[in-house]
């Protein structure tokens, strides 16, 4: 118990380690004319902290000195998860603290500027210091944080940065979970303890992104916030920019089309409204196969500082029975995905992103949702680029024990939406907000939790974007989606209930979406449904985990789909577009009534298609998702 006490105490003290303020902004770091970015990117040294408390690089004070000075080290590729690197399952299943490092260098040429290290993500903890120096913490993964380092970085000679990460999950994390001590010392060995989940995909954890070195001047152009509309024929286009370090000297704002002509430019103004005549707007590819995806980029020039913000012409709105983008209405024909793949774990891959885009067209998907956490941004700005419509997810997934609902837990959730709006704030491919995945909302906490946290959202958004959470509960029992502006549902009728009865999924399905209208005169979205299948597995007649209990499982949703879509349903997000890790564990087991079991890496997914990451829909079932 008492190793137990050390780590939680540890892990709730993080937080307060430093008063170190993070940066308002979070722009990704871009060259320009005034701003140079370096990447850190590459083979790290890596440790970890393996004692019973996790707590012994502490009192070493690794951070200190070398890593390698300090024990033996391993080579860990950033940005990776560190998990499935090496063949030692201890590693792969680590939790508590482990330890990056590296040396770099700093131009001398820099001397003058600010310099910033930045973070893509770290999952979930993440404390940094730089020669030594505390510089940020971070708490929570997924999204990006920076500090500048000036105060302590060498301009004559080598850097040391170091990184302690913590991937452990407690009642007050987004996603939540808990710790599991076990005492008999005649069962377990001597502080013994495993991480309880509260998701159902594995807790990757490590660097999972980009690390850059980035400058800008000293009074520099700390954000941008751009908010869009139409009228007519003509696109407004509502900026503002926030400045610091000094008094802003002269400004200069530029909106640039894609083929680089200069449209419109303003002096002096850090706040204003820019008018695009006969606009080209932002749209998704399935409603303007000819122009979708149109980009314009904001080029800001405040005391030399330059900047350039791509961003979207286009308009977001939900009615009692339609989701319209542009005025017009959309149907989501989606998925919903999880960043993850073999041996990098969620780690940044642009090879998986490119493939991954160009398969979600061929399945003729239009939209997805970032199941169960924000993305990177290197995704995003595909979405952006190739016109394919986001449901943007917080980590608030297993929110389901009555002490995740406390105020602890509610005031870093805001934080987090806050984090995550600012990141996304300026993409025309983000139409909806979720604030949380299958959320227990009818618990009574429920109700007062989701209404603070989707009014945050709103507040924060200048956009003013639909803002949600996905719901499994039962609409006759669920006290929080009165707060939502769109319903999303997760329904398995079919394989979580009446396993293998696919004759009631009509009837099932028909009764709930009716139901959900009922109580709630809003458009509604299927964000999950689908069936766990083995390639290549045939039975006749269909069997569960068959591809063949697939196709029919799915066409008797497709079915009741089209009866509702020309009402108020307004999309259907099959799940998983891809094979995703699960945890270790018999009662999730895929196979057949013969006893064949196989790994699986995905409970609620729909199996593989061509190779081992790509769903497995048969052909008749593709080619009408490609074609509805």
């Amino acid at each position: 118990m008492a190793n137990g006490w050390r780590l939680l105490l540890l892990l709730a003290c993080i937080s307060a380690l430093c008063d170190v303020v993070l940066l308002k902004g979070i722009l990704y770091p871009r060259d320009s004319e005034s701003r140079t970015v370096k990447t850190l990117d590459g083979m790290w040294n890596f440790r970890a902290d393996a004692s019973s408390s996790r707590n012994q690089s502490f009192v070493d004070q690794w951070w200190t000195k070398p890593l390698e000075a300090t024990g033996p080290v391993l080579t860990m590729p950033v940005p990776s998860s560190y998990n499935d690197i090496t063949t030692d399952k201890n590693l792969r299943d680590f939790v508590g603290w482990v330890w990056y490092d590296r040396e770099f260098f700093v131009p001398a040429n820099w001397i003058n500027q600010r310099i910033i290290l930045r973070f893509g993500s770290a999952h979930y903890y993440a404390i940094v210091w730089v020669n030594g120096q505390q510089v940020m913490t971070h708490d929570g993964g997924h999204l990006p944080f920076e500090g500048a380092i000036n105060a302590v970085v060498n301009l004559s000679g080598p850097n040391r940065v170091t990184v302690a990460v913590n991937n452990t999950l407690l009642p007050t994390t987004l996603p939540p979970g808990s710790l599991s001590f076990q005492h008999d010392v005649k069962r377990y060995p001597v502080g013994y303890f495993t991480q309880q989940l509260q998701m159902d995909f594995f807790n990757y954890a490590g660097i999972h992104r980009h690390v850059h070195l980035y400058t800008t001047p000293q009074t520099y152009i700390d954000d941008i916030t751009i908010v869009t509309s139409i009228s007519g024929g003509d696109g407004i286009v509502n900026y503002e920019i926030t400045t610091a370090g000094g008094a802003p000297g002269a400004v200069q704002v530029s909106v640039v089309s894609k083929e680089g002509r200069t449209v419109v430019q303003l002096y002096n103004q850090l706040q204003g409204t820019v008018t695009i005549p006969n606009v080209r707007l932002w749209w998704p590819y399935t409603s303007m196969p000819s122009d979708p995806g149109y980009m314009y980029t904001l080029v800001v020039n405040v005391s030399g500082d330059i900047y350039r913000q791509p961003f979207g012409v286009r308009t977001v709105a939900v009615t009692d029975t339609q989701l319209l983008i542009n005025g017009r209405p959309f149907y989501c024909l989606g998925v919903d995905k999880h960043e993850d793949a073999d041996i990098r774990g969620k780690g940044l891959d642009y090879a998986l992103i490119a493939r991954d885009f160009n398969m979600m067209k061929w399945l003729g998907a239009n939209c997805f949702r970032t199941s169960h956490y924000p993305y990177a941004e290197e995704i995003m700005d595909q979405a952006d680029l190739q016109g394919i419509v986001v449901i943007d997810e917080s980590p608030g997934v297993g929110i389901s024990q009555v002490q995740n609902f406390g105020p602890i837990s509610l005031a870093h959730h805001k934080d987090v939406m806050t984090e995550m709006v600012q990141r996304d704030k300026n993409r025309p491919s983000v139409i909806i907000w979720s604030v949380a995945n299958e959320p227990s909302s009818y618990l009574p906490e429920a109700e007062a939790y989701f209404r603070d946290v989707i009014a945050h959202t709103r507040d924060v958004d200048k956009a003013k974007r639909p803002v949600t959470f996905v719901a499994s509960a039962d609409y006759t029992n669920d006290v929080a989606t009165q707060f939502v502006d769109i319903l999303c549902v997760n329904r398995y009728y079919g394989w979580y209930s009446d396993t293998g009865h696919t004759e009631v999924i009509q009837l099932q399905l028909s009764a709930d979406l009716e139901g959900w209208r009922s109580v709630h005169q809003k458009p509604i979205i299927i964000t999950e449904y689908g069936a766990d299948t083995v390639p290549g597995l045939h039975e006749y007649p269909e069997f569960v985990f068959t591809e063949e209990y697939q196709n029919t499982f799915m066409s008797e949703y497709h079915k009741t789909f089209d009866k509702y879509r020309t009402q108020f349903l307004v999309g259907e997000m099959v799940w998983n577009f891809a094979d995703f890790m699960t945890t270790q564990d018999v009662r999730r087991v895929v196979g057949n009534k013969k006893g064949v079991l196989t790994r699986q890496r995905q409970p609620k997914a729909a199996g593989h298609l061509l190779r081992a990451r790509y769903l497995s829909l048969s052909n008749s079932t593709t080619l009408y998702f490609q074609s509805h």
